[in-house]
């Protein structure tokens, strides 16, 4: 006797909701893809502002030890802010006392360079020469960019408070915090360092 053989096939129902499933994992799937790159792409990011804030310290702190009276007899620091210093400096160690500001503008560090000009020598302001070196810069009321210190400073002394006199600043301490998206993860990342005027030193 010949038996008949039921296949029995895939309903309307089981279809919707195989598509269904495989829908959600898609989307599940695309999103963690998503997420992943994301992440990847902040950390990418925060990394390059760290050593690049990193630079921008080093690079500071070297111009700013050799701040010096300028090249017409004007004093070595001509101001002094939590967000920007002016100051004097050979910093393309050529002879010359260039005019040098370290500024925030918004979320971005700025450096102006002037070279003196004439006999005597004139610092013309038009032909101040700005740089973009850093962005992604936040500001904080408890770690300012800049704060200054007398000569008695060891590391722990309160700042001078702002704005300084001038005459008085003999130590620096730099910090800036970089944050590439507010929104994301990594936390901002907080690059400092100190410097010590040497050519402002009282004992000398």
């Amino acid at each position: 006797m010949k038996k008949n053989i039921y296949k029995r096939g895939i309903t309307i129902v089981e279809l919707i909701i195989s598509v269904a499933i495989l829908s959600i994992l898609v989307v599940v799937v695309s999103t963690f893809q998503k997420d992943v790159i994301s992440l990847n792409t902040n950390l990418q990011s925060s990394l390059n502002a760290q050593l690049e804030a990193r630079h921008l310290i080093k690079n500071m702190v070297a111009e700013l030890r050799k701040t010096t009276t300028s090249a017409n007899g004007s004093y070595p620091i001509e101001l002094a802010s939590s967000t920007g210093i002016t100051f004097y400096s050979d910093i393309g160690n050529n002879g010359s006392i260039d005019k040098v500001r370290y500024y925030l503008s918004g979320k971005t560090v700025k450096k102006g360079v002037i070279t003196p000009t004439g006999n005597p020598a004139v610092y013309n302001s038009g032909n101040e020469v700005t740089t973009t070196l850093l962005n992604y810069v936040v500001t904080s009321s408890t770690l300012p960019m800049f704060q200054y210190h007398l000569a008695s400073y060891a590391g722990t002394s309160t700042p001078l408070s702002i704005p300084p006199d001038i005459s008085t600043i003999r130590h620096i301490k730099i910090t800036v915090i970089i944050d590439t998206d507010p929104n994301r993860s990594p936390t901002p990342i907080i690059a400092t360092s100190q410097v010590s005027l040497r050519n402002l030193k009282d004992n000398l």
